[in-house]
């Protein structure tokens, strides 16, 4: 999991205004398939759905179906101009966040073949992330 400097810069100035804050990225269609930010614990994580990882202090999470057709791709939170999701928090600013992926390389995948991944159940009840400091 990583961020564009844009849209670290982004999540940064959200936070700022929002407090701590999540992003979720379902694979649905339309909006549905772009990362959306929100303040954290406003949006329920599912018991399938899969922590990426955690980028500027913002957990990172996606829809266990998408996880499963993506676990051999980095992905790569970044920031474009446009109008997105409207739910999602930098809605208002003109811009969108979306995902760029790049596959990982044989080595990467033979690395992460032994990676516990943290699910939405795992997690239940627990109000916060683990291992994300406030």
């Amino acid at each position: 999991m990583d961020i564009t400097g844009a849209a670290a810069e982004l999540v940064r100035r959200l936070r700022a205004r929002h407090g701590p804050l999540m992003f979720h990225q379902s694979g649905g269609c339309c909006d549905g398939s772009l990362p959306m930010c929100f303040p954290e614990g406003e949006f329920l994580v599912g018991d399938r759905d899969v922590l990426l990882g955690v980028v500027e202090q913002t957990p990172v999470w996606i829809s266990g179906p998408q996880f499963d057709a993506w676990r051999h791709t980095q992905l790569i939170i970044d920031v474009v101009p446009g109008r997105g999701a409207g739910f999602s928090l930098e809605a208002p600013e003109g811009v969108r966040f979306l995902t760029r992926g790049r596959a990982f390389d044989e080595r990467e995948i033979r690395l992460l073949a032994d990676r516990r991944v943290l699910t939405g159940a795992d997690c239940a009840g627990a109000g916060r992330t683990p291992g994300v400091e406030r």
